[in-house]
Formats: structure tokens, C-alpha cells, sequence
């Protein structure tokens, strides 16, 4: 009896353990797999980055030297008017709060059929204005101011000054008479309360004008009238 009791226990083991490696079903369960949906790809790989779009356009001011027209060729029996916005301190430095007139030059240029007279300002450009008259007149008094030819061109600067805290003059200027075939030459006509004025004696009436701004390197704006030579 004892002999035949130990190859049964035997096999009761061997039943459990093999009972031990399946599932409920019978089935050997599979190793887990894991499966990355489309959404986290997309999320984990490299951004998109956006077309650059253009920003707004600069418009770069005019550099050093480069001239430009202000006033294209006519006839101003009317005032032509250039205006410029000078912004003065509230409390001006002494000397000089206004664009101050450094030097007049004049020119001939006959390939190009003009003759030219230049002013040129420390400090921000002035407004002008030119225009036909029948006589300059001083400012404030009203006395014509003697100028050769037989027509006349009115120039006027504001704000702006030709003197220093002193009184003292600042431009160097070139003789009144030119002599150039129309323009003829030129004059002061007032230098008081930021209106800076001037005559130009040409040799008849009629006659175009142009008128141009540049800056040099150093910094002096400069205002240039062209008169046609014929």
C-alpha cells in the first residue's frame, strides 16, 4: 500500500503545474504590444515652421548728397512753396536756435541749359518759397532792394537766420553780380524774426525755375534755384 501511494502524488504534481501555465481559456496569453497612434506622431516630430510674411515697407531717407527736385521746371507767378517741419526746443540753447545760413554759391552750367545759386543751412532744412514779383522790397521797410536786370525773383527762408547770438553774419557769400545770360545776380532783402529773404535779378521775365534739396557729408542742407539760361 505504501509503494503505490508515492507514484500517485507523483502525478497530482505534474497535473498541477501544467494547469498553472494557461489561462482560463486554454489559451497562452500574448506579450503586450503597443501601438503609437497617428496623433502622437504628429505631435512628437519636427514643428512646422509658418512662411515668413513680409513686413511694411521702409522708406529710407535720401542719403548723403543725393539731390532731388522739389520744384520741377516752371513758371512761378505764384508763390512755389516747400514746406519743412523744424521742431525748435521749447527752451532754445543761445546762439543759434534756428537752421542758420552758412555759405551762398553760385554756378553756370550752360551743357545742361541753367545756372544755379545755392544756399546752404546748419541745422534742419528751412521752408522756402520763391515766385515772380515786380520789385524785392526790403523787409520791414518796404525799400526796393537794387538787384540788375529787368525781372525779378522773391526768395524767403523760415525759419531760419543768417546771424549768430551776436548779430554777427554766418554765411560766406559770393559777389552780388553774377553775370551769368539770365541770372544776373543777387541780394539780401531781410534777416529778422526767422524769416530769412533774398533777391535774384534776372535778365527778362518769364523764365523757368527749378528748385532742389541735397545734404552734404557733413551734415549742411542745401537749397539750390536753377534759372534757365535761354
Amino acid at each position: 500500500m505504501t509503494r503505490q501511494r508515492v507514484p500517485l502524488l507523483a502525478s497530482l504534481v505534474v497535473l498541477l503545474a501544467a494547469a498553472c501555465t494557461t489561462d482560463h481559456d486554454g489559451a497562452t496569453p500574448a506579450p503586450p504590444t503597443t501601438t503609437a497612434s497617428s496623433a502622437s506622431v504628429a505631435a512628437t516630430g519636427p514643428a512646422t515652421t509658418p512662411p515668413a510674411t513680409a513686413g511694411p515697407s521702409v522708406t529710407r531717407p535720401a542719403a548723403p548728397g543725393d539731390w532731388h527736385v522739389t520744384y520741377g521746371w516752371a513758371v512761378p507767378t505764384a508763390p512755389a512753396r516747400v514746406s519743412h517741419t523744424v521742431r525748435l526746443p521749447l527752451t532754445p540753447p543761445p546762439g543759434e536756435p534756428l537752421p542758420v545760413l552758412v555759405e551762398v554759391r553760385v554756378g553756370d552750367h550752360p551743357d545742361e541749359d541753367f545756372s544755379r545759386i545755392t544756399f546752404a543751412f546748419r541745422g534742419p532744412i528751412p521752408g522756402y518759397e520763391v515766385a515772380y514779383v515786380a520789385r524785392v522790397e526790403q523787409d520791414g521797410s518796404g525799400d526796393p532792394v537794387d538787384l540788375p536786370g529787368t525781372a525779378f525773383l522773391a526768395l524767403r527762408f523760415n525759419p531760419a537766420q543768417a546771424h549768430d547770438g551776436a548779430g554777427r553774419n554766418t554765411a560766406s557769400t559770393p559777389p552780388r553780380t553774377i553775370g551769368f545770360p539770365t541770372l544776373r545776380g543777387w541780394a539780401p532783402a531781410g534777416d529778422f524774426e526767422g524769416y530769412l529773404s533774398f533777391g535774384l535779378g534776372l535778365s527778362r521775365g518769364g523764365l523757368p525755375v527749378r528748385l532742389g534739396e541735397s545734404t552734404r557729408p557733413d551734415g549742411t542742407h542745401v537749397v539750390s534755384v536753377d534759372v534757365r539760361r535761354s
